[in-house]
């Protein structure tokens, strides 16, 4: 049983026996001690190699609970190398080792940001594919042109990490990490900075020794005047071609609108191409059987949204090409006026279509049924495919035009039918008409215009899944309410049919309203009862039942 210490290595907290912390210990002084000789660059080396044993005992460690063992470390120090190997590199390094390694090394991609221009994309990617970087550099700036290349690039600068540690630079050219390599690569970059700042501070004190200062200061406020100069000369062109873009796009954008505001209001007014339920020009409800005529309500909307375009228009114009001059006042007060008069217009048409629905009205009808508590009534509803085709039928609210004798009607599937017990012995049929109007007596004359049909023959109830009204009452929120009473113990069949248009019935087993069709069901005090379904817990016990038996 051995002890585990809890050790931070490279920035990252790990768990490790002590005869592996021993082991690693020791490794790491004789690592420090072959760099006794040269302490140059000494810290840097160490804390390289400590963040790579790092990274290496993060990828084996799964759980956080984890301890590195004295095998783990072993497996370490293979990768990375004995202190000897590193302290005779430069006389005879382990040709099979290096050679084994660096087979086994794969390239990573990074940034390199030693060598950047922007970002250090391209030099990392030059790296990766062992290119120079000038092939890469050139061959974004040629596909600049396409504007892919602009949004790649952004994408991997954004994505890719910059090389910073020693083990990420090793990594991006493709070499092994070890000691030897992150000590290389250390001394290669002390040399580099040092010998860079040595002809910095050499050039430096040349010019200051041989330098004329009061022409330099004449020169360097001659020089930040040009830079201004040309810098504000730069801004003012991206500002103009900026304008100038946006020109173009005002008069694209506003040029499209008007276009299309003349079609559809000439289509309106003359064709009605484009004024369908079936197109993609949807009026508002207030457009239909009003006091101002259609045509002019399609001006007034042509006016309101057309005149503030017309403007951007003309003011694209005017960024484009200063030839062109700015509308009059004169002009802009006309046009400011009858667009006013639009908006009165439209708020005027709104105001008389509110007052039309302002009332709920109702008409109710009803009609004996008969049959006795020992027959089966059967329900079904049909449709006049004739008059609109539908695969799915259903009840739903959308109120539709269709010309019957060439007279505009509306035709709608608002049709609800719910079942109840007759208060009385006999059977019997309600329906319920509703509309509305600019008063209940109005309201209660349109709901008795609908134009609704059934039939009942040979103990079949046949309703119409949908009514007929003028097309007057388009958007009068108009609906058909058909309740069937039935005496107790009177049986019903719904049909297929029928499922689209039940509403809300009342029934022992709680089954929904679709699922009651092609179903026999008993009036009972309590509400209808399935006489002919199969309950849930019935299934399950027949399912039991079955297999008990096999």
């Amino acid at each position: 049983m051995n002890k585990t210490i809890n050790i931070n290595l490279g920035g990252f907290f790990f768990h490790i026996d002590e005869t592996a912390f021993q082991k690693l210990k020791r490794y790491l002084d004789a690592v420090s001690r072959s760099l006794s000789d040269d302490p140059q660059g000494k810290n840097e080396i160490i804390a390289d190699i400590e963040a790579r044993i790092s990274e290496l005992l993060s990828e084996r460690i799964t759980d956080a609970r984890q301890v590195v063992n004295e095998g783990d470390i072993e497996e370490i120090i293979k990768i990375m190398g004995q202190p000897e190997d590193y302290a005779e590199a430069e006389e005879s390094f382990d040709t099979a080792y290096t050679y084994q390694h660096k087979k086994a090394t794969s390239k990573k991609l990074f940034r390199d940001g030693d060598d950047k221009f922007l970002g250090g994309v391209a030099s990392g990617i030059g790296h990766y594919l062992g290119i120079d970087t000038i092939w890469i550099r050139l061959a974004f700036i040629l596909l600049a042109l396409s504007g892919f290349s602009i949004l790649a690039y952004i994408i991997l600068w954004i994505l890719l990490p910059e090389a910073q540690t020693t083990a990420e630079k090793l990594q991006m050219e493709g070499e092994p990490v070890n000691i030897d390599n992150i000590e290389k690569k250390i001394r290669e970059e002390f040399v580099y900075f040092s010998e860079k700042f040595k002809d910095g501070a050499s050039e430096l004190g040349d010019k200051i020794s041989s330098a004329d200062f009061e022409k330099m200061r004449k020169k360097t406020s001659s020089g930040l005047q040009d830079f201004l100069a040309a810098l504000g000369k730069i801004v003012l062109a991206i500002f103009k071609i900026a304008g100038k873009f946006i020109g173009v796009l005002l008069l694209i954008i506003a040029g499209a609108v008007l276009f299309f505001l003349f079609l559809n209001s000439f289509s309106v007014n003359h064709f009605e191409l484009l004024y369908s339920e079936n197109n993609f020009v949807h009026y508002p409800p207030f457009f239909d059987n009003t006091i101002l005529p259609k045509w002019l309500l399609s001006t007034f909307v042509f006016l309101i949204i057309g005149i503030p375009f017309l403007i951007l228009f003309v003011l694209g114009l005017r960024i484009i090409s200063s030839s062109v001059k700015k509308i009059s006042k004169t002009t802009s007060l006309t046009l400011l006026g009858i667009w006013i008069v639009a908006i009165l217009g439209l708020a005027f048409n709104r105001l008389e279509f509110i007052s039309k629905t302002a009332f709920n009205g109702t008409k109710i009808e009803k009609k004996s049924i008969k049959i006795f508590p020992t027959d089966t009534l059967r329900l079904k509803v049909i449709n006049d495919d004739e008059l609109f085709y539908q695969d799915n039928f259903r009840r739903n609210r959308n109120a539709l035009e269709v010309i019957i004798n060439n007279e505009k009607k509306v035709y709608s599937n608002n049709i609800k039918v719910n079942v109840k017990e007759s208060e009385t012995e006999e059977a019997y049929i309600k329906i319920r008409k509703k509309s509305k109007g600019k008063n209940r007596l109005k309201a209660r004359l349109n709901a008795s215009e609908i134009d609704y049909k059934y039939q009942f023959n040979n103990k079949t109830l046949t309703l119409n899944g949908y009514y007929l009204s003028n097309y007057k009452n388009l958007h009068k929120d108009e609906e058909i309410y058909i309740i069937v009473y039935l005496p107790k113990n009177t049986t019903i069949f719904f049909e297929n049919s029928s499922k689209g248009f039940l509403f809300r019935i009342d029934n022992t087993e709680e089954i929904y309203d679709r699922d009651m069709a092609n179903h026999h069901f008993k009036m009972t005090v309590k509400g209808l009862e399935c006489t002919d379904c199969i309950l849930e817990d019935d299934k399950i016990d027949e399912e039991n039942n079955t297999q008990s038996n096999l």
